[in-house]
């Protein structure tokens, strides 16, 4: 079994909790995950959820079944989510601004007294996957150990992720059960080399950053396209206006740049060149939900010198999009974790993550990283069979 603890029960986290307690119920086929149609180690039946934490008021001690059948609208919620309840986690300023009141462990306790708290829940749970999924925060790398555990000891400077990711890492050295830490927020954690060295020291897996699902695959391939096609890229143009709770959140200026840094670093990255682009999530407007709109305008030269241009107009479904890829990725990193690797996978984060770590790697187009990501499954001994489509 791979039993999964999710830190911030908001949309993402609702949907995967729903869709996935749905499949096993064998109520949905499991559209939108991408590997479905693969023989891997573990199914999706295998999943069990063990907690959700949050530190919103308004979600802190309901039971998933009654939270998600609020926040769904109308969408069938199985009852077996009635016995998960939301526990306070860490807030250390990650909804700032977005609610009144916020909760957190770090209120009443120290935040290394939060944090051995957290882990003595785990040691009784014993989970072996951590879904990151809280609001997009503010956050820096810290580069060494050294300097995370002292920003964890003085309470400065340090993010909830890195928090929860830290914890973890002591959960799994203090257990001696190793993790793997999924991280699809902005917040560098794959790419922070501090991380990655922690977790290769307690023989566990950090996947991130920044999970990938809509505007940002889309454009990341029509520039390999351009790029394989010798065409020059004269300018990009994409935007993305949505109505949740992180869009929300990126109307603060620091969070929105730590969003912009994860979705603009695909440029160069595959054309081999910055060609001028404006890639932003550009705005929140409430009526839209979780339903964001995405528009791409991309113009480039052509042979003879002549000039083409495309747009693309999207309304996409954005939270479940993105559970419907974390269903893959903490089978994934089970998976890693059976077969010994260690600190952060870049033909994980390559196909599933806007900001791919470690930190020195470059971002790729989706459709290369699919079938990097699948030969990288054969050479660690994993035989996949011939894929079935799902239907």
């Amino acid at each position: 079994m791979i039993r999964a603890v999710i830190l911030g029960q908001g949309m993402v986290a609702a949907h995967l909790v729903v869709g996935v307690e749905r499949i096993k119920a064998e109520e949905l086929k499991p559209y939108g995950v991408p590997l479905a149609g693969y023989q891997l180690p573990y199914e999706i039946k295998d999943i069990e959820f063990l907690a959700s934490y949050d530190v919103d008021p308004a979600k802190v001690g309901k039971n998933l079944h009654e939270l998600c059948r609020e926040m769904l609208n109308g969408l069938p919620v199985p009852e077996t989510l009635k016995k998960l309840e939301v526990r306070e986690g860490i807030h250390l300023g990650s909804l700032i601004g977005l609610v009144e009141n916020p909760l957190g462990l770090e209120r009443e306790l120290s935040l290394r007294d939060a944090i051995d708290n957290l882990v003595d829940e785990w040691i009784k749970m014993e989970p072996n996957v951590f879904v990151n999924v809280i609001t997009t925060e503010p956050a820096k790398r810290f580069n060494k150990i050294d300097k995370l555990e002292k920003a964890i000891e003085e309470e400065k400077e340090i993010s909830a992720s890195h928090a929860y990711a830290y914890a973890a890492a002591i959960y799994a050295k203090e257990s001696g059960y190793p993790v793997s830490f999924i991280n699809v927020i902005p917040t560098p954690l794959a790419n922070d080399p501090a991380i990655v060295e922690l977790y290769k020291s307690v023989n566990s897996v950090i996947l991130g950053d920044d999970g990938a699902t809509g505007a940002t695959p889309l454009t990341a391939d029509l520039l390999e396209h351009m790029a394989q096609r010798n065409r020059l890229v004269e300018f990009i143009v994409q935007f993305n206006i949505g109505g949740n709770t992180d869009f929300l959140s990126l109307t603060i200026p620091e969070r929105n740049k730590m969003k912009e840094f994860t979705k603009s670093s695909i440029v160069e990255d595959i054309l081999g060149y910055n060609a001028p682009h404006y890639i932003k999530p550009t705005g929140y407007l409430k009526p839209l939900g979780d339903k964001k709109f995405v528009s791409i305008h991309m113009e480039y030269i052509t042979f003879n010198g002549l000039r083409d241009s495309f747009y693309v107009n999207v309304r996409l479904n954005d939270s479940p999009a993105l559970a419907g890829k974390l269903v893959d990725l903490i089978r994934l990193g089970k998976i890693a974790t059976d077969k010994g690797v260690t600190g952060t996978i870049y033909e994980i984060n390559a196909f599933y993550m806007k900001k791919p770590g470690p930190i020195e790697a470059k971002s790729v187009a989706k459709i290369v990283a699919y079938y990097k990501l699948l030969d990288w499954l054969r050479n660690i001994g994993i035989d996949l069979g011939k894929r079935k489509p799902v239907t």
